[in-house]
């Protein structure tokens, strides 16, 4: 018997019976034969180690849906630091300090004097001499045994002793306040500002006089002192720790990382909103540790195209890359590009053109025709919360929304997660009842990630232009540069491969099973260069016909007349046309001999 544990599904376990669930689930782990977590716990070094450091190294790694996995890697290294995040960490310091050096702690609303001085002050001494004799305290091992709890550091970092001048917890409470306030001076500014790791520490050991070594130990030398004050709720401290967390990471990598300083938030100049963000540009420093720790990683995703440059981006050499086609019983998918309308005006989302009138009305005349031929539900994806909102405006104005309305309800994908998660409820409700519904979202929201629209809940999509990101972000403006320097990727290269991937995972929302069937638009002129359209994944590919490569909005119509029409017969779930829809024993023989591709 396989004893398979779903982190989610033991949390909400305990927490019925009264345990407590992150013990239980973590507890568990140590059983089970298949444990389904999110990337974080692997690849975030502020929690891999507590779930992640018990795993063996024969252990079988599986990243699924790994389309968004250097994106993931590059978070989980990154840290934003504002004025909020220092205030809140002041505040965490002056509690810290009140207990180790006043002897005053807080129990509830009440404060009990001499805890450590009266009663406990050896635990102080004692976590000075573990330091001293080069150990951490992280659940009484030494750190060569915990290698994962922190997998920023390399190993020759993590063998080192703490620096001696932050081993006494006053000592090092001091060191925090000093670079709580040098980080507070370098936000006072009206210029943006951006430097390496390299400057950046030697700035704050001029003017504060805390070296390298001391920064690189602070995240681990605060997991020490809050483990000796016996703090439990650590999401109170959790500002000390993102300020530690941005030491660690700014004193350990001298090269894959930028210091950028805005003062003003970037699309809104008049706002003031200063921010100090630590960006990490290679991704493959969090996920070298995985490498190096697990015998066998396997990286998959319907939407991983073009397959070789994710090897690029991650820094490593595949034992073995292999690419499959979708097999399907029936042509089920009905890929088209559509790039002009009915008045043959092209359509796009480019800059200089996105806003033109002619493009907002074919836009909507597409949807229009659509939502009058496809029953049940229509998903539409847009490039960004702004496009979307200036283009629905447009359409409400001009009487195309009202016309829609008439055919199919409408529901909007919001920022807010409540109004969302409302509205994709009465979208299905819509679907459910025969009424029929249109659902806005945006591309690389939380709906294009992790909500299936099987079924009669999508039986088109349409991909409003190409989801370029933001080219004018300063953050992504540096990691490109860092890109073509250390991987001689190129800027427009990389961009595209981004672009494509998002549109593919949006459009992929409409089939989820062999039996499912529906449509997909993607409604840009750029759709139809082959350098664009090229990196798209393979599945979409086979099923893109020639002739559906230069739509007008009329003929988009008449081709989903016709599919929908066919899908409309009767349904041979045998696989009738003599294609393989399961794998036997003898395929899986064939497929390590390489012939497979044979038998699709």
């Amino acid at each position: 018997m396989i004893f398979c544990v779903l982190w989610q599904d033991l949390r909400a376990f305990g927490k019925e019976k009264g345990w407590c669930p992150y013990f239980l689930a973590r507890h568990m782990v140590q059983f089970a034969n298949v444990v389904v977590y999110s990337y974080q716990y692997l690849l975030d070094p502020k929690v891999a180690g507590i779930i992640s450091k018990e795993m063996q190294r024969e252990s079988v790694v599986v990243f699924d849906e790994a389309h968004n996995i250097d994106n993931v890697c590059i978070e989980a290294l990154s840290v934003s630091v504002r004025s909020q995040t220092l205030e809140g960490a002041t505040r965490n310091l002056n509690k810290m300090s009140q207990e180790v050096e006043s002897g005053y702690f807080a129990i509830g609303p009440l404060w009990i004097r001499g805890r450590f001085k009266a009663t406990d002050a050896g635990r102080l001494r004692a976590e000075y001499n573990r330091l001293v004799e080069g150990l951490a305290q992280r659940g009484n091992l030494p750190i060569s045994d915990t290698w994962l709890s922190n997998p920023a550091l390399p190993d020759d970092i993590v063998k080192e002793a703490v620096p001696g001048n932050i081993r006494r917890a006053e000592h090092f409470l001091s060191v925090l306040r000093r670079l709580v306030q040098y980080l507070k001076g370098r936000l006072q500014t009206e210029n943006v500002e951006k430097e390496g790791p390299v400057a950046f520490v030697a700035s704050i050991n001029a003017q504060v006089g805390i070296d390298q070594k001391m920064l690189r130990f602070c995240y681990d030398r605060l997991h020490s002192l809050m483990l000796t004050l016996e703090i439990t709720d650590t999401d109170e401290f959790l500002h000390i720790q993102t300020i530690c967390d941005f030491a660690t990471l700014v004193g350990t990598y001298t090269r894959g990382f930028s210091l950028i300083i805005e003062p003003f938030d970037e699309r809104m100049p008049n706002i003031p909103d200063p921010v100090l963000q630590l960006s990490c540009h290679d991704a493959s420093l969090a996920i070298k540790p995985v490498f190096e720790r697990f015998q066998t990683v396997v990286i998959t995703s319907g939407t991983l195209s073009p397959i070789d440059l994710y090897p690029r981006l991650l820094n490593f050499n595949p034992v073995v890359s292999r690419s499959f086609t979708m097999s399907l019983t029936r042509d089920c998918i009905c890929p088209m590009v559509l790039t002009r309308g009915s008045d043959q005006l092209p359509v796009s989302t480019k800059y200089d053109m996105r806003t033109d009138e002619g493009v907002e009305r074919n836009y909507g005349k597409l949807l229009l025709e659509m939502v009058s031929i496809v029953p049940d539900g229509i998903v539409c994806f847009f490039v960004s919360y702004s496009y979307m909102d200036g283009i629905v405006n447009s359409w409400n104005e001009k009487g195309i929304l009202k016309e829609i309305m008439q055919h199919k309800l409408v529901f909007i994908e919001t920022q807010d997660v409540v109004e969302t998660t409302l509205a994709l409820d009465n979208y299905r409700k819509a679907c459910d009842c025969g009424r029929g519904a249109v659902f806005f979202s945006v591309a690389r929201g939380k709906v294009a990630e992790g909500i299936d629209f099987d079924r009669h809940y999508g039986r088109l999509v349409i991909m409003f232009g190409v989801p370029f990101q933001y080219t004018l972000s300063r953050i992504l403006g540096a990691r490109l540069e860092y890109l073509r320097e250390t991987f001689q990727i190129k800027e427009g290269d990389f961009l595209t491969f981004d672009a494509l991937r998002q549109a593919a995972q949006c459009v992929g929302r409409v089939i989820r099973s062999k039996a499912d069937y529906g449509m997909m638009i993607f409604a840009d002129k750029r759709y139809s260069r082959h350098d664009k359209r090229s990196k798209l994944p393979g599945w979409i590919l086979s099923h893109l016909r020639d002739a559906h490569l230069n739509l007008s909005t009329d003929m988009a119509a008449h081709i989903a007349r016709e599919f929908l029409r066919k899908m409309a017969q009767p349904y041979d779930k045998s696989g009738g046309s003599g294609r393989k829809t399961l794998l036997s024993q003898e395929d899986l023989e064939k497929m390590e001999n390489g012939s497979l591709g044979e038998m699709f």
